[in-house]
């Protein structure tokens, strides 16, 4: 093993390892089917501690790039090929299988006082918001992306809007309606829906217990991806590692671009925040997009998206002239929820709760 632990950054010891790890195992240094060192190993050699490891080791089983098997230890279940994607329609899911959608209740004593506090900047509450959203807004979900998402992004490349909805709608006026989009199939309704009522074509990728089934994605002719990738609603599936690595080639070629809708990604139980497309991606193709309906409150409708760096310009020629959506006290309120730490101890909290009832 070439590891090795800085103890004089921030960032803690397990993932650090996590990272390199990760590295070699998408590099096929450890390919598929190849067995990691054992903790005991990986302790000595780095002198790190076995909880260390073992942090590091969860994390990489958290996400798909490998699985604990018993008296075998750790294998690399991780491929970087598409010979191993799910191509049997056995894998197919024939039936929708409802997941829960608990609302998560942000504390209302925290959001009176983050409302009140908006409201204290009288002057700005009167004024009109710059069409993109208000700049304070993009720098805190910029900053919050960086920390929480690995997502590096300057602030003109995030948009705020009312909602999924809405900015689908955005994303088919700047890509065009002559661009095939495909969508998971089965998926959340109002994401056909919109499609279909802006006119444009699409094309129903069938789901697989790992994510759309590859054969189906490649012979597919669509242009644009649209999936969820950490949870598909309504069939609850979540795409591999090495899924989101074959959505990723998939996209490199043909001038194509992937649609990320990254929703209730924030309450996953690992203790890292799951890995986004719009990070693995090397090729400035992925717009990520989000909301705070279900960190917040289904209430308060407000998304943003992240464009690629390349497309900021259309962006503004293309659709500059339209108003921002969602007023300036909201926006404001959202600003004093996500600077003042408010909006990530919320979810910490909920992610804590949700792994002690695993």
């Amino acid at each position: 093993m070439n590891y090795k632990i800085d103890t004089n950054v921030k960032k803690p010891a397990y993932l650090q390892l996590y990272e390199q790890i990760k590295a070699d195992i998408i590099k096929e240094i450890y390919p598929y089917g190849a067995k990691l060192p054992s903790k005991r190993t990986v302790c000595a050699e780095l002198n790190i501690s076995t909880v260390t490891v073992e942090h590091a080791y969860a994390l990489l089983c958290d996400e798909g790039y490998i699985e604990a098997r018993q008296r075998r230890g750790y294998i690399v279940i991780f491929h970087s090929g598409d010979a191993y994607g799910t191509t049997s329609t056995e894998l197919i899911i024939p039936h929708l299988t409802h997941t829960s959608h608990v609302i998560l209740e942000f504390p209302i004593s925290i959001l009176l006082k983050s409302m009140r506090k908006a409201m204290e900047r009288k002057a700005e509450l009167l004024e009109k918001s710059p069409n993109e959203g208000i700049l304070e807004l993009r720098e805190a979900i910029r900053l919050y992306l960086a920390r929480n998402k690995g997502i590096n992004a300057s602030y003109e490349q995030i948009i705020i809007g009312s909602g999924a909805e809405y900015l689908y709608n955005l994303i088919i006026a700047l890509l065009g309606r002559d661009k095939l989009y495909g969508i998971e199939s089965p998926s959340y309704k109002k994401i056909e829906q919109v499609y279909a009522s802006s006119g444009v074509e699409i094309r129903m990728l069938p789901l697989g217990k790992d994510g759309i089934d590859t054969l189906s994605l490649s012979n597919t002719d669509a242009n644009i991806l649209h999936t969820t990738p950490y949870r598909s609603y309504p069939t609850g599936v979540t795409a591999t590692a090495s899924k989101r690595h074959e959505y990723i080639r998939w996209a490199s070629k043909d001038n194509r671009y992937i649609v990320e809708d990254d929703f209730e990604s924030e309450f996953s139980v690992s203790s890292k925040p799951e890995e986004t497309l719009f990070a693995l991606s090397e090729d400035d193709n992925v717009i990520y997009m989000n909301t705070f309906s279900k960190t917040v409150s289904p209430a308060l409708r407000v998304g943003y998206m992240v464009l690629p760096k390349h497309l900021v310009a259309d962006f503004k020629r293309k659709l500059g002239f339209l108003s921002c959506t969602v007023p300036t006290f909201e926006q404001l309120l959202l600003t004093e929820l996500i600077t003042s730490g408010d909006f990530e101890r919320h979810i910490n909290r909920v992610r804590r709760k949700k792994r002690k009832e695993l």
